[in-house]
């Protein structure tokens, strides 16, 4: 066995035996998770090999009261473009869910294993760093008796440091990535103190293992397929699958859709078996406008009897490539994933 090989299994090994003592939360949600993976892998940093800046804003159950609101930035290049061994990078989330909101600042790190000379093939250990602010907001909250001495109508918050690992192999027409994100949330309760004796627990995030897997296809000279899933998993909530297709056009547009539902995978205590498992559906574009300019939008919509109630979800992004130009090598080998 090769020491790349070890390193490869330990790592694994590591993430599955600390992805199994978790609590159940499901974790913020992106449609557009597969043109920018690094809020959900800390190794998928300096994949693009150049400095990378990725926005996206997304509005959940759009009419529903209270309904969910996410932002996201993420910054990541590689520390040395001669060997390309090491990405750095960071993201920062704010998550809002009627009255709290829990903010997430992360520094990531990546060592990237060069595996043939082509330099098409990389095996990339991560690890982040950060923290969670989780904060409540009492003057949201309608009181039967407003003039209770007990109640704290101010704005309160908690700050609780976490971290994150993953690994993350892809070749020019192939990628899968294995991660686990909030790492201290086992010892992290998100307790945020209204007054002096009470205190109230705030959505707070717990730990996630994720595992994606994708590939590309080539249909012709014009037109490319890129199929992919994700399987989100807390360990006591539902399983949560994605199935994607998208298909590249002219290399400037992508369009595809998306499919989103809870799997049973092993009985779980603490999920009611009488429960629907459907999901969302998503329609997606991601347009180059130019070869640093990339600009993306995606509509969800609810397969579950909650329908009724909302108006569906928006989400749109934004990514910028920091490069002084296209050079030979990038032409040869673009980043697809």
């Amino acid at each position: 066995m090769t020491l790349k090989i070890f390193i490869l299994h330990l790592f694994i090994g590591a993430l599955l035996l600390t992805a199994c003592a978790t609590n159940a939360q499901q974790n913020v949600q992106f449609s557009q998770y597969v043109f920018n993976s690094l809020t959900i892998n800390p190794a998928y940093t300096g994949y693009k090999e150049d400095l990378y800046l990725n926005a996206v804003y997304r509005k959940q159950y759009v009419s529903f009261p209270g309904s969910p609101s996410t932002a996201a930035v993420s910054l990541d290049g590689l520390l040395n473009k001669d060997k390309k061994t090491i990405g750095i990078g960071g993201h920062l989330t704010v998550d809002k869910l009627g009255p709290q909101q829990t903010i997430s600042l992360f520094g990531t790190y990546s060592y990237r294993i060069q595996f043939n000379e082509d330099d098409t093939k990389r095996l990339c250990i991560g690890l982040a760093a950060g923290f969670n602010q989780y904060s409540l907001d009492g003057s949201s909250f309608q009181y039967v008796d407003a003039n209770d001495p007990e109640i704290n109508a101010a704005k309160q918050s908690v700050i609780k440091p976490d971290a994150q690992v993953g690994v993350f192999y892809y070749t020019s027409k192939f990628y899968t990535g294995l991660s686990v994100l909030n790492l201290f949330s086992l010892y992290n309760n998100g307790s945020i103190y209204l007054n002096n004796t009470n205190a109230a627990s705030s959505e707070n995030i717990t730990s996630h293992l994720y595992f994606t897997l994708g590939g590309l296809v080539t249909m012709s000279d014009n037109v490319k397929l890129k199929p992919s899933l994700m399987l989100k998993e807390d360990f006591h909530g539902p399983t949560s699958l994605d199935l994607n297709l998208l298909a590249l056009l002219s290399e400037k547009l992508w369009v595809g859709a998306s499919y989103r539902s809870a799997v049973t995978l092993w009985n779980k205590k603490a999920v009611a078996t009488e429960l629907s498992k459907s999901g969302a559906a998503s329609l997606m574009a991601e347009l180059f406008a130019t070869d640093k300019l990339r600009i993306g939008y995606s509509y969800d919509f609810i397969t579950s009897g909650l329908s009724s109630y909302q108006s569906g979800s928006h989400e749109i992004s934004v990514g910028l490539l920091f490069n002084k130009n296209v050079d030979a090598e990038r032409i040869k080998s673009p980043r697809y994933f």
